[in-house]
């Protein structure tokens, strides 16, 4: 029985399982079947109606959204690859032009991230995309607009919702992300002028991007676009969460159009040419402090060329290439490092118009000008920024400098400037080497070598130049001065230290210089003013505060000087320095430093030379305002001067030789106070054997006789105390001979042959001394005008009282000049009174030294007292009473004409007179004949106080 039950248990049991494996086939069937259904379900709404939707929602929500039009040519969804492709999108704007399309989106969703709890794609990729992006005038963008005109602000605000616990927010991750062949027209509205910029083609590849810390898993990207030729490549690694980015930058041959749009707002100049290149390395990271690092970059700027106006021909400033190496920045380290700077072939161009301003500055806008006119500096920074750079190597360069300030325009121009600066940085301090040399265009050039420290300021360097044409400077020096110059060669060679670290600026040059071959005009006149070969000054130390020039060797060699007096009296040198306003204010200047000076006790500028020598110098004058001109020259002109100074004790010495019309020596000697004070100077002239027919002009002018023959010496002694002279003037004339008359307005109107003669000795010699004072400040004092207007205002003297001047001239045994001009004879005789024969050998002697004297002796009786003594004389002869009251009524009755004498007896005793003295000149002191005239006999002859009768002499010349 137990089997029994057994069996049916077993049977039971098997039964059983038939029928749950039945029931579990049954279920396994239906939820195939649902599964299927569910499958069909959601293979129908990804393949089918999800496209349908989002073909038909995309542009209704865009249109909704942003206002735009748009269309989508396919939407294909694949879900069981979670993936989904667009075809053929495009969308237009508001105004109808195209804003963004493309022609194929792919986006691959990753079902395993999803499972993990992380939005994933495994690719998002992006086939030709063609976007318009608008920069707008308030710079917004287009997009932002149009979504703005689209969603406009509610009407009440929204209740302010209380802050809710930050939650974390979702994790993405995107394994690529790519954009191929697309295209950006970018249109910029912010400035007026509007530009727009096509940046075609433009590549995508985002690589490992999640929005969540991955330790060692950092994204890589790689972009690249272009604008026809100038190309964007930027590639390196990516972290969002902490935000963390490193790679390389490449932006290439960027044009001058595409810099010029974005500088505009900055930059106030126009750039006309010229690609830049830029390219570094960076380290970006996010966080409580953000930062920054460069390193490695590089600058290239290839044919720069800016003009500083729209309308100027030419640029400004043009370089061929510029190179900046191993660029570094670090924001957190403020701190930034440059390597070398090349500037290849750099040209700069400036100038300044007639009203004195600079085109660079005047390009500048009005803000900036006047801040620079102000001096402002620039706002430092409250914490310290670290910077340097390796050096600056410049080469090829030149730079052009016009100005129309001055009358004839200048312009000036180096060539071939090369320029090397040491390192450079924040440490403004430390001394920076530098090294330059250029060429100038009209001839020369220059060299500089040393260091600067830019602040405080501190110059050291050592300076040289050579054969700078001067003719290139001629425009600045007639700004003040009416000169030209044909020639003329700068050189010099020293060191300048410079340093401004206490007000005012102290600084010195010591080394030499040199100007050589020199030749000078008046700017408006033909012909030479001044002219040598070689003015060298060494060693020269000059000073810049206290002002002081120190000069060891002034050499002059073959100095010429052409004076010409012109036809209204003035010299040219006079009109060497230009009068106006300009100098007038310069004048002013000058005058304020002066009077500073003199309260302080010492002049303003304070120079020395230890010597100047002249080898060979020579001065040619010229006066027109004689008839005929005259003209000569002084030449050979050598020797030194000593110890010149403006400084007080001073004792300077002159010793100077030459020659004055090819024939007369010279010499000049004497000693030197300090210039400018009151130091007394002492200088001696003399020169022999000058031929007078060359003063024949002055000659003419002054005395209205030209000189025929003779010689002149002169012994100068001249003495300076401040601008007082005094001078004695020793002249010799030797056998000098008067020529034709001259018509001369100024000529003296007296005797000027007499006075001559006068001076005249046996010789022929005249020897005058001509003492003169006068003040040198005084514009009407002239030395050789008051010289031949003293040696005229003798001869006047000498013609209208020759006996005084002859007096004065000639031992005369101490007769008086008013005696020497006369004798006196007793009363009725030719007997001679006494002492009067003395007279007559002193008189004698005076005319035999002076043989174009003639003497004219005329006879003269005196009527009242020749007639009573002849009266007397024949009373006593015939025994008549002489004395007592016969006598005087005798006398009464000759006075009353009662009583007379035979008619030719006064007159016989008037011409005895005069053949006596006449024959006792010749006869006794041997005056020779043909300097003796008898004239008619006079009866009106002067009776002294002694009762002698005088008889006068006049003398005349051959």
């Amino acid at each position: 029985m137990l089997e029994g039950v057994s069996g049916i248990s077993v049977l039971f049991q098997r039964e059983w399982s038939v029928a749950e494996q039945k029931a579990e086939r049954h279920l396994a069937r239906n939820s195939a079947i649902v599964l299927a259904v569910l499958v069909g379900l959601y293979a129908l709404a990804g393949f089918l109606l999800l496209p349908w939707w989002l073909e038909k929602a995309l542009p209704e929500q865009l249109e909704q959204r942003m206002g735009w039009q748009a269309q989508v040519e396919s939407i294909r969804v694949n879900p069981f690859a979670l993936s989904m492709e667009a075809d053929g999108f495009a969308a237009r704007d508001q105004a109808d032009e195209p804003v963004t399309a493309f022609e194929k989106l792919r986006v691959d969703v990753s079902f395993l991230q999803l499972v993990r709890g992380i939005i994933g794609f495994e690719e998002i990729r992006l086939t030709e995309p063609d976007i318009r992006l608008d920069l707008l005038e308030d710079y917004s963008v287009n997009y932002a607009r149009d979504w703005q005109n689209a969603n406009p602000p509610a009407s009440e605000p929204e209740p302010v919702q209380e802050p809710s616990e930050p939650s974390e927010p979702p994790r993405l991750f995107f394994r690529q992300i790519a954009i191929e062949g697309g295209q950006l027209l970018f249109r910029d509205f912010s400035q007026p002028e509007a530009a727009e910029f096509l940046i075609e083609p433009l590549d995508l590849a985002l690589n490992d991007l999640a929005t969540w810390q991955r330790e060692g898993s950092d994204s890589q990207y790689s972009v690249t676009a272009a604008i026809g030729d100038q190309h964007v490549d930027w590639q390196g690694d990516l972290s969002v969460t902490p935000l963390y980015s490193e790679g390389r930058l490449r932006i290439a041959d960027v044009r001058h159009d595409t810099l010029a749009h974005f500088l505009a707002p900055y930059l106030p100049w126009q750039l006309r040419d010229g690609a830049v290149t830029v390219e570094s390395r960076y380290q970006l990271a996010g966080g409580d402090q953000f930062e920054l690092i460069t390193s490695g970059g590089t600058l290239s700027i290839r044919d720069l060329a800016l003009a500083l106006n729209e309308g100027d021909d030419e640029p400004a400033l043009t370089t061929r290439a510029l190179t900046v190496n191993d660029i570094g920045f670090d924001l957190t380290a403020r701190e930034a490092s440059v390597g070398m700077v090349t500037i290849e072939a750099p040209f700069v161009a400036a100038s300044r118009d007639a009203e004195g301003m600079v085109d660079w500055v005047t390009s500048l806008p009005a803000g900036e000008q006047a801040a620079e006119a102000a001096g402002e500096e620039p706002a430092s920074s409250a914490s310290a920024f670290r910077w340097s750079v390796e050096g600056v190597e410049l080469t090829e360069g030149g730079v052009r400098w016009r100005d129309r300030v001055p009358e004839t325009p200048a312009e000036l121009a180096l060539t071939d400037l090369a320029v090397t600066l040491g390192g450079l940085s924040q440490q403004m301090d430390k001394p920076v080497p530098y090294s330059l040399s250029a060429g100038l265009a009209s001839g020369g050039s220059l060299r500089a070598d040393g260091q600067v420290t830019p602040a405080p300021f501190n110059f050291e360097g050592a300076l040289a130049g050579t054969d700078i044409a001067l003719a290139a400077v001629e425009p600045y020096l007639q700004l003040g001065a009416n000169l030209a110059v044909n020639e003329g060669r700068l050189g010099f060679d020293g060191n300048l230290d410079l340093d401004s670290q206490d007000d005012p600026m102290t600084g010195t040059f010591s080394g030499t210089a040199q100007i050589a071959d020199l030749d000078l005009r008046l700017a408006d006149q033909d012909g030479q003013l001044v002219s040598w070969q070689l003015l060298r000054l060494a060693p020269v130390e000059f000073n810049v505060n206290p002002a002081r020039l120190e000069i060891g060797t002034v050499t002059l060699a073959q100095p010429a000087f052409n004076l010409v007096r012109d036809t209204g009296g003035a010299h040219n040198v006079e009109r060497i320095v230009k009068t106006g306003a300009d100098a007038g204010t310069e004048q002013a200047g000058a005058a304020q430093d002066d009077s500073a000076a003199e309260q302080s006790g010492e002049p303003g500028f304070i120079f020395r030379i230890g010597e100047l020598l002249v080898e060979e110098g020579s001065v040619a004058y010229t006066d027109r305002t004689m008839e005929p001109v005259f003209n000569t020259t002084f030449d050979t002109l050598s020797g030194s001067v000593t110890g010149i100074s403006n400084v007080p004790p001073q004792q300077g010495s002159v010793n100077l030789q030459g020659r004055l019309a090819g024939v007369a020596p010279v010499t000049f000697k004497g000693t030197l106070g300090a210039l400018g004070t009151e130091d007394p100077s002492e200088l001696q002239l003399n020169m022999d054997d000058l031929a007078l027919p060359v003063l024949s002009p002055y000659f003419g002018r002054f005395l209205g006789y030209g000189v025929d023959s003779g010689k002149l010496k002169l012994d100068l002694d001249y003495e300076f105390t401040g601008t007082r002279l005094k001078a004695s003037n020793q002249v010799v004339l030797d056998r000098m001979e008067l020529g034709q008359a001259v018509a001369s307005e100024e000529a003296v109107n007296a005797p000027v042959k007499l006075g001559l003669a006068l001076l005249t000795d046996r010789q022929g010699v005249i020897e005058v001394d001509l003492p003169i004072e006068g003040d040198l400040s005084d514009p009407q004092f002239s030395v050789g005008q008051i010289v031949m207007r003293a040696f005229v205002n003798l001869l006047v003297k000498a013609a209208a009282s020759p006996f005084s001047m002859l007096g004065s001239l000639a031992d005369l045994a101490g007769f008086s000049s008013e005696e020497l001009g006369q004798v006196s004879f007793v009363p009725g005789s030719v007997q001679l009174a006494g002492g009067e024969a003395e007279k007559l050998s002193a008189l004698a002697g005076a005319l035999n030294d002076r043989p174009d004297l003639l003497l004219n002796i005329r006879g003269a009786v005196a009527a009242e007292a020749d007639g009573l003594a002849l009266l007397k004389a024949e009373r006593e002869a015939q025994g008549e009473p002489v004395t007592g009251e016969a006598w005087e009524q005798a006398q009464q009755a000759y006075r009353n004409g009662e009583l007379s004498l035979p008619p030719e007896t006064l007159g016989k005793l008037a011409t005895d007179r005069g053949v006596a003295v006449r024959r006792l000149l010749q006869d006794t002191h041997g005056v020779p004949s043909d300097q003796l005239f008898t004239l008619e006999p006079s009866r009106q002859a002067a009776v002294d106080d002694q009762g002698q009768v005088t008889v006068p002499f006049n003398l005349d010349v051959r």
